[in-house]
């Protein structure tokens, strides 16, 4: 069986090896980068299973590299490694299509859960089946959601939001197992995060008014339909 192909962007050198280091002991394979500029060559030519990004490097910044990234494949995971914590930036990270972020300074073995998570994820979107939700068509595998002649692309993360919401429909989705399912943690800025993207799933499934997502206070969200 082939490994699993990490590309990791990291410009601090001591922690990019170490890192390297570390995640080929568990036995992927890593292809480590100095800088943005590098690493999104290396994924143009050669793709990855999962992307791991410094927000902060010379070149191009971990944010420019994912949105660039993005337009080439709009499902492989990306994980942001930043030392950065305002809400504003993890908020960013995630509505330009990351999937995680990983605050320094952080333990490889944290890291790793998280990877193991997404790529968990990441396979179970490629076997799930066509959903209907009302009047719209949602294509999980594609991360797509179809009204009428309209389709509209959502964001790897949008995709998995929507995805738990339709397997619990009009039931309620508990708050906290979805924020460490899909954020890694529950803590007030994944909470912040996750209240942005039902936003955009709301104004997404808007067309048809006999859908909603509501706010179950203290509690979670319910998709009704």
């Amino acid at each position: 069986m082939s490994k699993t192909r990490l590309l990791l962007a990291e410009d601090e050198p001591a922690l990019g090896q170490i890192v390297q280091e570390s995640l080929e002991t568990r036995d992927f394979k890593v292809h480590l980068c100095s800088n943005g500029e590098l690493a999104l060559d290396h994924f143009t030519n050669n793709g990855a299973d999962l992307v791991i990004l410094d927000v902060m490097m010379p070149k191009l910044d971990g944010f420019s590299v994912a949105k660039a990234i993005r337009q080439i494949d709009d499902a492989v995971p990306i994980i942001f490694l930043t030392a950065k914590s305002q809400t504003e930036d993890v908020v960013e990270g995630f509505s330009i299509g990351g999937n995680d972020y990983v605050k320094k300074p952080f333990s490889i073995e944290e890291l790793i859960a998280r990877i193991n998570n997404l790529l968990h994820r990441s396979l179970e979107q490629k076997h799930a089946n066509l959903l209907t939700i009302g009047g719209y068509a949602f294509d999980f595998p594609k991360q797509e959601l179809r009204f009428r002649e309209s389709v509209q692309k959502l964001t790897h993360r949008e995709a998995h939001l929507l995805f738990h919401l339709c397997k619990n429909k009009n039931q309620v989705l508990d708050r906290s197992f979805i924020l460490k399912k899909l954020w890694g943690d529950d803590d007030f800025f994944s909470g912040r995060s996750m209240d942005v993207f039902i936003s955009k799933l709301r104004k997404k499934l808007k067309e048809d008014e006999r859908i909603s997502i509501v706010n179950v206070r203290g509690y979670g969200y319910k998709l009704i339909c």
